[in-house]
């Protein structure tokens, strides 16, 4: 079943409500999507659709790849509808973990295209071809990455690999190292910076 189109701007909550509104409203919202109501699921998607993209950004980074893992949660959520259950949990929590899993499953899918990509490149090579020399660079190319992390503060390098290696938000990276949000956007894009500057990065 094909998704309704849903408007891109996200309406604003109304000011009386409060989170238990919110959330009842949203409950109600899905169990009308999960019945095939156009318009639930139209006002559902406006009212969670900027949280869904700001999860996919911060794992992603990429913005035409985050818009296009919204879409694909949206798409899940209104094929998915009945299985929510709001005795498990509220409907933000239960986006938030689709949002999470499908940004994820997405860099791991371009990493294994790379990986396939390089393989095939291999397998492929003219026969004349220094494979010696490429594997030498190649070598070089991961000994300058582990290199330049050393050159990280150990905050910096515990922050950047949660978020890039072990794909958690912002969020859940300071949970982890028990430290404040900003703190960890902060060490992340001081980090970030770093690196880039010691690969010669532009």
């Amino acid at each position: 079943m094909e998704t309704p189109n849903a408007p891109h701007s996200e309406a604003p909550a109304t000011v009386a409500e409060t989170p238990a509104d919110v959330n009842q409203r949203l409950v109600a919202l899905l169990q009308q999507t999960a019945d095939g109501d156009r318009t639930a699921f139209a006002e559902f998607y406006q009212l969670t659709s900027r949280r869904v993209y700001g999860m996919a950004r911060r794992v992603l980074v990429d913005a035409e790849l985050s818009e296009d893992t919204t879409q694909e949660v949206f798409l899940q959520v209104w094929q998915n509808a009945a299985k929510f259950d709001p005795a498990a949990g509220s409907p933000l929590a239960w986006l938030m973990t689709i949002s999470h899993r499908r940004a994820v499953d997405k860099v791991r899918s371009a990493q294994s295209a790379t990986d396939r990509e390089a393989r095939y490149g291999a397998s492929t090579q003219d026969i004349d071809h220094d494979s010696v020399s490429d594997e030498v660079g190649s070598r070089l190319e991961a000994e300058a990455v582990v290199r330049c992390l050393g050159t990280l503060t150990e905050t910096q390098q515990e922050s950047v690999r949660l978020a890039y290696y072990g794909g958690l938000t912002y969020r859940e990276v300071a949970e982890r190292l028990n430290a404040a949000v900003p703190t960890i956007k902060s060490r992340i894009r001081d980090g970030l910076i770093r690196l880039k500057t010691c690969l010669g990065v532009s």
